[in-house]
């Protein structure tokens, strides 16, 4: 790209909707490429409405292979790879591991083991650029994990995937943020309609990362309930994500700093947001204390519940519904994992004006026929 033209993009404003993980992270790197960004969101700072404020933030395409599609997959390879340069120019100090994810099953749940294992076989045959996962036993699976010695006979070992802390990044973006000089408008909800009103009036870029916010102007968007236990627990020692396998309730523990975890699975098709519900709480619990009877002694911090942003098909989306104006949107349950892939897709084209990378990582980039249907005055 000529030198020219990159001044000329990276002098073009842009106003961002919504300020959860999606809008946060790109209107940090866009404020690093030079743009002035404002950002307008219909919560506050400390991302309560926000589905990334609940989220466990593993970072684990391997271990999703076995219930998302290959596409998904790439994204998160592309994003782990991200991450690091990403935490190193924020303003705040990130949590983030990368030491890999721990998979088992309690012996009468081997029926499980082999679905799960054969669901990894098909994914790295779409993928064979994928590390294979390294099947433990017993020995080698305490070695790995001491804290699971004796508690389980076999496992598997996915290498290279990581995790970070949700609200630690949350808290570093926004300090960026507020450090490049980022203009942020909390509790002021704007629709697409609105922001086309001010994009006339003002030129640039407006990005739609409103999440379940866009509803309204998205209406193929669904709330998916999930349901997170935090809790603290001394006594427990982890040294990666472990998941459980379960016919049931399989769950995931996603260790945090000063033994802290956070425990969740459940998947429900509701954008129902009451508290958790007793059934859920006690299969969680019942789960990690299976894994670890230490979980017993610790203390329960919070009882989360939220609805992540899902679309038809359970796949991310970017759409251009106007002239210099997308909606990304439909992370679903891997907002983590893919957000830096999106956001490099969504670079590339501002900058750039084509989406080879989401051709490349099969994200659904397209541009609706018809803007002036789906942007309605509202």
């Amino acid at each position: 790209m000529p030198a020219s033209a990159s001044i000329r993009h990276s002098a073009e404003p842009v106003l961002v909707l919504g300020a959860g993980l999606m809008g946060r992270l790109l209107a940090v790197l866009l404020a690093q490429a030079g743009h002035p960004v404002r950002i307008v969101d219909a919560g506050g700072p400390d991302g309560q409405g926000a589905a990334a404020r609940v989220a466990a933030a593993m970072l684990a395409p391997l271990a999703e292979s076995a219930i998302t599609e290959p596409n998904v997959v790439a994204m998160g390879r592309h994003a782990l790879a991200r991450w690091p340069q990403i935490l190193a120019r924020l303003d705040a100090p990130v949590y983030f591991q990368q030491n890999g994810t721990l998979i088992v099953w309690h012996r009468q749940d081997g029926h499980e083991a082999r679905r799960f294992q054969a669901l990894l076989a098909a994914t790295g045959r779409a993928l064979p650029e994928l590390p294979a996962p390294q099947p433990l036993e017993a020995g080698c699976l305490a070695a790995l994990e001491p804290a699971l010695a004796s508690r389980f006979h076999q496992g598997l070992y996915l290498p290279e995937e990581g995790q970070l802390d949700n609200r630690q990044l949350l808290h570093a973006l926004t300090q960026t943020l507020e450090r490049l000089g980022v203009r942020i408008e909390w509790h002021s909800a704007w629709t697409d309609a609105q922001a086309l009103a001010h994009q006339r009036q003002s030129g640039g870029w407006v990005l739609d990362c409103r999440g379940l916010g866009a509803r309204t102007d998205w209406q193929a968007l669904r709330g998916v309930r999930g349901e997170v236990v935090r809790l603290h627990a001394p006594d427990v020692t982890l040294q990666r994500p472990t998941r459980l396998l379960h016919p049931r309730y399989p769950i995931y523990i996603a260790p945090k700093p000063d033994h802290v975890f956070v425990i969740g699975a459940t998947e429900i098709e509701t954008d129902d947001l009451s508290p958790a519900s007793v059934r859920s709480v006690l299969e969680l619990l019942s789960a990690a204390y299976a894994v670890h009877p230490g979980f017993g002694e610790g203390r329960i911090l919070e009882l989360c519940t939220q609805c992540r942003p899902t679309l038809p098909d359970n796949l991310p989306a970017v759409e251009a519904i106007a002239p210099r104006m997308l909606r990304i949107n439909g992370l679903y349950r891997h907002g983590f994992m893919i957000a830096p892939a999106l956001a490099d897709v969504v670079l590339q084209h501002l900058h750039e004006g084509h989406a080879t990378l989401a051709e490349q990582l099969g994200l659904r980039f397209h541009h609706v026929p018809d803007p002036a249907a789906c942007v309605a005055e509202h």
